[in-house]
């Protein structure tokens, strides 16, 4: 060891109040040492699920197809076919599974003792590229004592295999016996099946998109909260409903238009309670021309337009004047100007737009706001899953030699990073996204009316890194000719398919290796048209395969999941998937195909990974404080007494 500092070893003798002995000093590192020896967890990306729960359920609970290539291989020659799909269905829905087989009389002491031996037999296979304690962890905390014992029961050496085999199976059927005895098997089981699925997966990372179009974000969300190991980069649609939920009127406009678009008013009544009542009655008073919920859905659009007008016009620096349009209607043509062509307006009721000042609220429309703005927050379910959202959630994240972000890294025409102005200050490329993403927890932390409008600009902004197209929302609510929908979008969708330029991406974010990837979100891949979701000569990996059902006509295929282990990376691609309770009463499974891209050239272990780095640089540590101690530098705590 080279001479030290004072400052080394004033932290060395701070380290050492951990270690009362040598011993226990020796045993942390030859602890972290084995860690590091281990093969790298398995880890799962998805994005764009968009309210989608009933797909994200199934395939949360298949683990994207994991488990049943798990009991494939590690139980295909004990079982057939057809026990194969029961193990795996009772796998996904063991609460579900053994009320249909209780209620047909089917179940029977062999029937667990058989089962639980299947499943005991995978979760050691699945925990044995974990430590003893991180298997345990995934394990339910009432269950962990019993379930490791199942895990570790220790052969006697002085017995034949055969013997062997016959007291684990003793001894197994004794525990299950008294599960059934106290009338706990079904909890057993149950205990098990989360216990496979959680070493199924080591980690989730959702790259953006869970809010809006599909019908339950909510449900999502709680599915979100409960896993053990997860991530989430924020996608355009999650930022709006982080806004809102922030306190930002615009952001609870856009929020309640996009769900009565979508048709989804219940995750806003039932599911975050925040009721619409006050909308609806004064669309309908308003507007007694049209249905009560297109009229509820004119409503909150033109206050909306109205709203984001402030908006823009207090912040220039969003550069989103070309989004100013109420202004350029002529109510009495029925006409309205768009870079200098004039289109017809739809037939809608416009008579709550002031000719002389159209962007300000009517005092009916603040007031329905003002209602609609305590509602969002009041609402204890939003506010804890948009405090997860912040919790777990970033502008992109770079993990394990890959850079994650749903949008996009803003560029100019000739493919330079575009230069954005936040606050006064000019930033760009991972400086923007670092300030996007300072400025977005200020919006829920502090509420700063920046902040808030912020929430907003990254929502639909041409330049924001989690859109980066120029939103045609005003031409889709008021035109019906649909040439005026066009979205142009911005350059980086098109330099992304440059390998030179995605390697700069991955280099200015710290990620110079060979096997390192950009992984996005927000763009769906057209499977039907040939799109191939690998861009860039594989430096790219796009994700959004269309779990939304209203995609799934253009991609062909219902979402991809990534799958990132220790010996490589590889795509599943999803079909459509029918219901729960189908899946749930049939066993039915989602059709998933694999596809393998990237083989790595040596398998990967912990000491490959972000966190082996942090336990390398911790037994280095050790190792320095071990030399001290030897050297008399360093004084243990135990010989100080």
């Amino acid at each position: 060891m080279q001479q030290l500092s004072s400052q080394r070893i004033k932290y060395l003798r701070l380290l050492s109040e951990g270690f009362p002995t040598v011993e226990a000093l020796c045993t942390e590192i030859s602890r972290l040492s084995a860690i590091l020896s281990l093969p790298k967890g398995t880890e799962h990306f998805m994005s764009d699920i968009h309210g989608e729960y009933e797909a994200f359920c199934h395939i949360m609970n298949n683990c994207s197809g994991v488990i049943r290539e798990k009991v494939t291989l590690f139980l295909g020659d004990r079982l057939n076919q057809e026990e194969i799909d029961a193990l795996c269905t009772l796998i996904y829905y063991p609460d579900r599974v053994l009320k249909t087989l209780h209620a047909t009389n089917e179940i029977t002491a062999d029937w667990y003792r058989t089962q639980v031996e299947h499943l005991i037999h995978l979760m050691r296979m699945l925990s044995s590229k974990y430590t003893r304690k991180k298997a345990r962890r995934s394990m339910p905390e009432s269950w962990a004592s019993l379930l490791d014992e199942l895990m570790h029961f220790q052969h006697d050496e002085s017995m034949t295999l055969t013997e062997q085999q016959d007291n684990r199976r003793r001894y197994h059927h004794a525990i299950v016996d008294s599960m059934i005895a106290i009338n706990s098997g079904d909890q057993l089981i149950e205990a098990l099946a989360t216990t496979i699925k959680h070493l199924a997966v080591d980690r989730l990372h959702v790259v953006g998109d869970i809010f809006d179009r599909g019908p339950h974000a909510d449900s999502v969300m709680d599915i979100l909260l409960q896993h053990h190991s997860v991530d989430i980069e924020w996608g355009n649609h999650d930022v709006l409903w982080m806004g809102a939920a922030s306190g930002s009127e615009v952001c609870i406009a856009g929020v309640v238009r996009n769900c009565l678009a979508y048709g989804n008013m219940d995750v806003l009544e039932r599911g975050y309670a925040i009721p619409l009542r006050s909308l609806t009655l004064f669309a309908k008073k308003t507007y007694p021309s049209l249905p009560h919920e297109k009229a509820a859905l004119h409503a909150i659009t033109v206050m909306m337009f109205k709203l984001e007008g402030q908006l823009i016009k207090s912040n220039p620096e969003f550069q989103m004047e070309e989004r100013l349009l109420l202004h350029k209607i002529d109510l009495k043509n029925r006409t309205v100007e768009i870079d200098g062509k004039i289109w017809p307006v739809r037939d809608l009721p416009l008579n709550t737009i002031l000719p002389d000042d159209p962007y300000a609220l009517t005092a009916e429309e603040a007031e329905v706001l003002h209602g609609l703005r305590l509602a969002f927050l009041h609402s204890r379910h939003l506010h804890k899953h948009v405090s997860f959202l912040y919790q777990r959630g970033f502008m992109y994240r770079v993990f394990n030699g890959n850079l994650l972000f749903h949008g996009c890294i803003p560029m100019n025409e000739d493919g330079a990073y575009l230069e954005k102005v936040l606050e006064g200050t000019p930033c760009s490329g991972k400086s923007l996204m670092d300030q996007a993403d300072l400025i977005a927890r200020r919006a829920f932390y502090k509420g700063d009316q920046y902040a808030l409008d912020f929430m907003w600009y990254l929502w639909c902004g041409a330049d924001s890194p989690v859109c980066g197209r120029r939103m045609t929302t005003f031409a889709r609510a008021f035109i019906e000719d649909k040439a005026a929908w066009t979205e142009p979008q911005d350059p980086y969708y098109t330099y992304c398919n440059d390998e030179s330029v995605c390697k700069k991406i991955l280099a200015d974010f710290g990620l110079t290796d060979d096997e390192c990837h950009i992984i996005n979100g927000h763009t769906p891949i057209r499977v039907t048209s040939g799109e191939n979701p690998l861009k860039a000569g594989g430096k790219l990996i796009v994700i959004d395969g269309g779990f939304c059902r209203a995609y799934q006509k253009t991609t062909g295929i219902a979402g991809y999941t990534l799958i990132a282990n220790s010996h490589g990376m590889r795509l599943m691609s999803h079909q459509p998937f029918t219901t729960l309770k189908d899946a749930q009463l049939t066993g039915r499974d989602i059709h998933s195909q694999s596809y393998e891209f990237s083989a790595y050239p040596q398998r990967r272990y912990v000491r490959d990974t972000d966190h082996g780095r942090v336990l390398s640089e911790r037994m280095q540590d050790l190792i320095d404080l071990l030399d001290a101690c030897k050297k008399g530098l360093v004084t243990l705590q135990q010989q100080l007494h």
